[in-house]
């Protein structure tokens, strides 16, 4: 079970490995909800809070994402180069 924000407990069905992933997720989305109803108390409520979190996060991800893909581009442009040596040592 997670608990977000003002939200009723969530119950969840998950393996005891994923869990520590699970409560530090839960740890980072309850922080920064909990910053940012304090920043936005005048001018914002609980959900369009959660909705900024969830933006964040959700970038966040597309940044590591396309960050993994340029890094996955290098690896294989990095690769072929390599083996074009090793076949011109051969």
């Amino acid at each position: 079970m997670i608990r977000l924000a003002d939200v009723k407990p969530i119950p969840l069905s998950i393996s005891r490995d994923e869990e520590p992933l699970y409560r530090e997720t839960e740890k980072l989305v309850n922080t920064l909800w909990n910053k940012w109803m304090d920043r936005f108390k005048n001018t914002s409520n609980s959900e369009e809070v959660m909705a900024r979190v969830a933006f964040q996060f959700a970038r966040l991800y597309a940044q590591a994402y396309r960050d993994n893909a340029t890094t996955n581009e290098f690896i294989h442009d990095f690769e072929q180069k390599l083996d074009e040596i090793v076949v011109k040592i051969k």
